[in-house]
């Protein structure tokens, strides 16, 4: 497997991992095989670097990859958010991006999260905005076919620190990211957020995981266009978040308006199993829907099955019951409960 991160011109690359070393004597310092050492990443990267899957990378407080800058190598455990990148395992083994604690000591939130920042439309006033959270990760452009490397079996654990109240890191987060980019075979696992958001864009993502992720699986916002397919989700009955939990959530924008590029767009061949293991089962009060489809979104969805959510499909707003009537938002083959 192979790890290059190439970022771009007016374009600023962070990782958000904050506290990653611990003060308890009884934790481990990393998870790592013990043949291998621990190289920290802190600061500015400012040059070529190369990452090689003898060692194990700790990245510590803000680091960023600067311009014209290419990363490359074979890291086993590590994390960064980026403008572009080139990480491409294989199924027997797979890139990871993890938390730094040690075996029965992770747990959701304990470092940022994966983050590409593209040059893909949106509708964001202007074209361009920077993510929630005041980190530095700007998106946003003219180029809908833009290309910000390639996610191909990768894994994504822990993730999810809030930078500030309220406002965590997805454990992967796609800023306007274009359809010259693959996402594909790729697994969140015990995120503290969002499993997957995209904020804008045109990317296609093909075989995704969302595992016991604490918000919602598929978050789509702000004029998202792509196709997805082939997704399973599972939810944990205890792992829910304050702002509730949801198979889907999909929005416009944050007010609902009628900026375009619409939020459009298609997911097929999804199953989405909700937290509901059996009658007996206790459930978190903060979960939700199934799918909360809001605030003029008009996203398809095709072939697909989800079960075990309090609640089915939610087509929230005047815009968005309008759009669904239209047949501009759209669930034709979505299969609810017993199939």
């Amino acid at each position: 497997m192979n790890l290059k991160m190439n970022a771009k011109k007016m374009m600023v690359a962070i990782l958000a991992t904050i506290t990653m070393v611990s003060c308890k004597k009884e934790e481990k310092p990393i998870d790592q095989p013990t043949d291998k050492s621990v190289v920290e990443l802190s600061g500015t990267i400012s040059g070529n670097r190369t990452l090689d899957k003898d060692s194990v990378y700790l990245l510590k407080g803000f680091v960023r990859v600067g311009e014209d800058l290419t990363l490359s190598g074979t890291p086993t455990k590590t994390g960064i958010l980026t403008i572009r990148i080139l990480a491409e395992g294989t199924a027997d083994n797979p890139i990871v991006f993890t938390s730094e604690k040690g075996p029965g000591l992770k747990n959701p939130g304990d470092w940022g999260g994966v983050v590409i920042c593209g040059k893909a439309t949106n509708n964001f006033p202007g074209g361009s905005a920077e993510l929630e959270g005041g980190y530095g990760a700007f998106h946003g452009g003219n180029d809908d076919t833009d290309n910000s490397g390639k996610l191909k079996y990768v894994r994504i654990e822990y993730a999810g620190i809030p930078v500030n109240p309220n406002q965590e890191i997805n454990s992967l987060t796609l800023g306007s990211v274009g359809s010259g980019t693959l996402i594909s075979y790729v697994q969140c696992s015990y995120g503290g957020d969002d499993a997957f958001e995209w904020f804008g864009g045109t990317v296609n993502c093909d075989h995704l995981v969302a595992y016991r992720c604490l918000d919602d699986d598929m978050d789509c916002d702000n004029g998202f266009r792509g196709n997805v397919q082939f997704v399973l989700s599972l939810k944990d009955p205890n792992l829910a978040d304050q702002s509730g939990s949801n198979g889907f959530e999909v929005d416009n924008d944050g007010s609902g308006s009628l900026n375009t590029p619409f939020t459009s767009p298609s997911f097929s061949n999804i199953t989405l199993i909700g937290p509901k293991q059996n009658r007996e089962t206790t459930l978190n009060i903060q979960f939700q829907n199934l799918a909360h489809l809001r605030r003029s979104c008009k996203i398809k969805i095709y072939n697909s099955v989800g079960t075990a959510y309090p609640s089915g499909i939610f087509i929230d707003g005047t815009n968005a019951i309008n759009a669904a009537k239209n047949n501009e938002v759209s669930n034709k083959e979505f299969c609810i409960g017993r199939c």
